[in-house]
């Protein structure tokens, strides 16, 4: 996975030489100040003469002239602490990043500086740090920063994708994980970066629940097709016997475009004959037709003819849902309350589908209560009941064969 990097060098160099700046004005750094630091008198001449050739722009004269003063035997640690500053200012100027990030972490490590600009040398540190590819610095003044309470979400994202680049990916997770906990506690949405760098690393360490997990929690935030495509391949990667979820798992994926090839179509229009819901093959046929999944000339004529065998086996189902009504109504267990949910959800009928399908929840005697009340949530979300419909998921959230699916389907309900 590629990581981006936070802030562009510019960025990163402005607020260097922001923490810095001082240092260039003529006379600022190597005044006398009798309430402060004064400079040793060996180094006054190199130091003046190197700030002033900061002045002037003459970074290399500069340069030179500080490889004078810190030639003199005898140097204060404050007459370091400036050389440290100047010498800082004066690679950041040139270009060179290792040597700049080496001074200003020798200023802000002296002990002279100004306790207000030592927030911002810090995270200047850790951005600079992360540039030249010094990783472990990078993560170690990101953390200095994040533990002082002045760091800010891009030096989140930048510790955690130095944890990454550095092959760090367990040390990515735990960073990562703690960070977007926090934000969800304090009611925010994650950022999708944070999101992708810990799906990435689980990817990296091959843990099959990390991924899961890490592609649930994009999709509650970030619900793209593609995000749901690749949660969905993991639902079908499942070995189940069931047709029943089998079923309910197709109807997941065409609710959010995660079918993409014609064999998905298919099967989902098998599945809903045989179980009695030909409506619905039809609607799924027809939609495969219209996106034109159907590349082979014999998948297009065998689809056609599973297609124009759905709708005679729908007409007739349709014409028998008033009897089957009327059967419903008379029966003493909840049987035929679904059975009849299910013929109105297979004609987009949601709001009486619910309505039957919760009055064979009410009535008991269920073969599959679990799978009723999955359905439930189904037609009261199709229905507009958005609220009522995640009710109906999550109170499946035990359930060992549709707990998943349900769970998937509560945060597809709140996208």
């Amino acid at each position: 996975m590629s990581m981006r990097k936070t802030l562009s060098l510019a960025q990163v160099m402005a607020v260097a030489l922001l923490a810095i700046g001082s240092v260039g004005a003529t006379g600022s750094a190597v005044a006398a100040d009798a309430k402060g630091p004064t400079v040793s008198k060996a180094l006054a001449k190199p130091l003046k003469a190197a700030q002033e050739a900061l002045g002037k722009k003459d970074w290399k004269g500069a340069l030179a002239k500080l490889d004078e003063a810190d030639a003199v035997a005898s140097k204060a640690p404050y007459d370091l602490h400036l050389i440290a500053e100047m010498r800082g200012f004066a690679y950041v100027r040139l270009g060179n990043y290792a040597e700049a990030a080496k001074n200003l972490e020798a200023g802000l490590n002296s002990g002279f500086l100004a306790q207000e600009d030592v927030a911002g040398r810090v995270r200047a540190l850790a951005q600079i740090n992360y540039q030249i590819k010094n990783y472990a610095k990078a993560i170690e003044y990101g953390n200095r920063a994040i533990k002082g309470g002045f760091a800010d979400a891009e030096l989140y994202t930048l510790v955690g994708q130095a944890y990454y680049v550095q092959g760090d990916y367990k040390g990515t997770l735990k960073f990562m994980d703690n960070y977007v906990d926090s934000q969800v506690r304090r009611g925010e949405t994650p950022k999708k970066q944070s999101l992708e760098l810990i799906l990435s690393s689980c990817v990296k360490i091959k843990d099959d629940g990390c991924t899961t997990g890490a592609l649930e929690r994009l999709v509650k935030y970030y619900p793209t097709p593609e995000y749901w495509q690749n949660i969905m391949y993991s639902l079908f990667r499942v070995d189940s016997n069931d047709d029943k979820v089998l079923l309910n798992t197709f109807r997941l994926a065409a609710d959010v475009d995660a079918l993409k090839r014609g064999d998905e179509y298919t099967e989902m229009a098998q599945l809903a004959i045989e179980q009695g819901s030909p409506g619905e093959a039809v609607s799924a046929l027809e939609k495969a037709f219209a996106k034109n999944v159907f590349t082979e000339q014999r998948d297009k004529d065998k689809n056609q003819r599973l297609l124009e065998a759905a709708k005679k086996s729908a007409a007739s189902d349709q014409a028998g849902l008033a009897q089957l009504e009327t059967e419903a109504a008379k029966a003493k267990t909840g049987g035929a309350d679904i059975g009849l949910g299910k013929g109105y959800m297979s004609y987009g009928q949601y709001d009486k589908a619910a309505t039957a399908i919760q009055r064979g929840l009410t009535k008991g005697g269920l073969s599959d209560a679990a799978e009723a009340q999955l359905l439930l949530g189904i037609a009261q979300l199709k229905g507009g009941k958005k609220d009522d419909a995640i009710k109906a998921f999550k109170s499946l959230k035990d359930d060992a064969k549709y707990g998943r699916l349900a769970s998937l389907w509560a945060i597809h309900a709140q996208g």
